[in-house]
Order: C-alpha cells, then sequence, then structure tokens
C-alpha cells in the first residue's frame, strides 16, 4: 500500500511539472517567438491581474505619499503618455487580452534607471531612466515597447506558474518524504506571493529577444524608430560601465540582443517608414544625444 502511495505522488509530481513540454517557435511579423505557455493555467490571468493591480496600486500610493510622484500636468509624465497611447492601439497583434488591460502610465521621480510593465498594462518610468539616458522619443518607446512587450508575451504570468509549480512539487515531494521517512511536510515552501514578484522578475535571453523585438514591432508601427532600440542598448553598455544598472539585473545586456535587432532591421524599418508615410530608402540616418 505505501509503495502505491509513492507511486501515486511521484506520478502526479510528473503531471504537475509536465504541463509545458516543449513548444516550437512560430513565425509572426517575421519575429519568431514561442506560442504563450501552456504554464499560464497555473497563474490565473484574472490573479495575476489582480495581484498587479494592487501592487501597482500601492507602489503610486506610497509615491505620492512620499511626493516622488510625478503629477499629471508635468511635460515628461505627458510625454509619456503621449507615447503610450500611439503604442497600446498595436498591443492586441501579440495579445488579444490587450484590448481589456487597464492601461496606466505614471512617472516616479528617483535616479533609478528603470521602468516596467506590470501584467494588465500598468506601465512605470523612473526618471533617471530618461535623464541618465538622455532618451529621446524613440528610445522611450523602445524602452516602453521592451517592457509591454514582456507583458504581452506573459512572461511574467509563465515565470510564476513555474514558482507555483516548483511549490507544488515541493508540497509532493514534502509529502512523498514524509511518507518513506516521516518527515513533517510542513518544512515545504507554500505558493510565491504573486504580487511581490511583479518587479524582480529576471528574464531569460529568448525572453529579452522577444521582448526586443515584439517591442519594436509595435513601437515601429506607431511610427517611433526601431534605431532607437540599437542606440538604447548601446547607452545602456555605456552607462553600466560606471556602475551596475539596476535595469541590467534583471534585463541582461550584450551584444547578441543589438546583432537581433540589427538583424530584424529588414523587417521593422518598412514598418517605421510605412507609418511615417515614406520608404526605407528615404529614411534619414537615425541621430541620438551621446552620453557624454
Amino acid at each position: 500500500m505505501k509503495k502505491l502511495k509513492t507511486l501515486a505522488l511521484c506520478l502526479s509530481l510528473c503531471a504537475v511539472t509536465g504541463l509545458a513540454p516543449a513548444q516550437d517557435t512560430v513565425v509572426q511579423d517575421g519575429i519568431a517567438v514561442k506560442p504563450l505557455s501552456r504554464m499560464r493555467v497555473l497563474a490565473p490571468e484574472e490573479t495575476v491581474n489582480e495581484a498587479a493591480r494592487t501592487q501597482y496600486t500601492q507602489m503610486m500610493s506610497e509615491a505620492q505619499q512620499k511626493g516622488v510622484l510625478v503629477p499629471a500636468s508635468d511635460p515628461q509624465v505627458k510625454r509619456l503618455r503621449s507615447i503610450a497611447q500611439r503604442i497600446i492601439p498595436f498591443t492586441p497583434r501579440w495579445n488579444q487580452a490587450a484590448t481589456k488591460w487597464e492601461w496606466q502610465v505614471n512617472l516616479i521621480q528617483s535616479n533609478e534607471v528603470n521602468a516596467f510593465c506590470m501584467p494588465g498594462g500598468r506601465i512605470g518610468f523612473y526618471t533617471g531612466i530618461i535623464s541618465q539616458l538622455k532618451l529621446n522619443d524613440d528610445e522611450i518607446a523602445a524602452v516602453m515597447g521592451h517592457e509591454i512587450a514582456h507583458a504581452l508575451r506573459e512572461h511574467g504570468r509563465e515565470r510564476m506558474a513555474k514558482s507555483n509549480v516548483t511549490s507544488i512539487g515541493a508540497r509532493v515531494g514534502g509529502a512523498l518524504v514524509s511518507g518513506i521517512f516521516g518527515v513533517d511536510p510542513n518544512i515545504t515552501g507554500t505558493i510565491a506571493n504573486m504580487g511581490g514578484q511583479m518587479l524582480v522578475l529576471k528574464f531569460s535571453r529568448d525572453e529579452e529577444r522577444e521582448a526586443d523585438l515584439v517591442g519594436l514591432d509595435i513601437s515601429s508601427r506607431a511610427g517611433y524608430d526601431p534605431r532607437a532600440g540599437i542606440a538604447l542598448w548601446r547607452k545602456m553598455a555605456q552607462l553600466n560601465q560606471g556602475a551596475p544598472l539596476e535595469l541590467l539585473s534583471t534585463h541582461p545586456g550584450g551584444e547578441t540582443r543589438i546583432q537581433d535587432m540589427e538583424k530584424h532591421m529588414n523587417v521593422l524599418l518598412p514598418l517605421y517608414a510605412r507609418a511615417k508615410n515614406t520608404t526605407v530608402a528615404k529614411l534619414p540616418s537615425y541621430q541620438s544625444t551621446a552620453l557624454r
């Protein structure tokens, strides 16, 4: 009987961890992406969005109390929201759920070089990323598109689901250990708090590649120069030489990413040119403000 219970527990663990078999990539708009993960069922959309809504509201409330939430009347906030308004209409191409998202854009006064987009379309920028990198509108759009793309491709939701699987696996494993050795299964961990994970997610190289390219796809369609993505990450690398950036700790950089963007300019530049009612051949060279 004990062997049958042990076998049942093992099969349960295998069933849980086998929810996301390897999936082939698909090509959409000239960009190779993986289908949205089946693991998402372990982190229901409503639960994830509610956790994001709660954390975002708390963050903005705390920022306001500390006097660092930049008011809506500020030119930089208007600038960010104007860029977002141009990008958002193109987001459903990559995730139809975006049509129902409660989009918000806010700016926090901080030297931190960072930005984020939580599930459900809640965007936050820190003034440091704009001022220290001397971002023009195209580069802000590249940052915003990148962060939005993580949400569209549900990278955070997938990672939360995987965290839940790990926790479930720990629980099943704990019960298995308890059955064999008599160890208290309560020593295993509980399911991770979703809200607390929103801003500390570390994405894989593949996820970063998707976010780079999908982000530039939607920003290009909105009329922002995709070459800004290359300029942006070169600036990031340059600024990071002085002191490690928080953004690069969760968004690993590297020449490989720039090369991927360069390889896709044949797809992205025509989108931008069309949005500007011109041709690629007539586009002027890209201009960016140097850090030094």
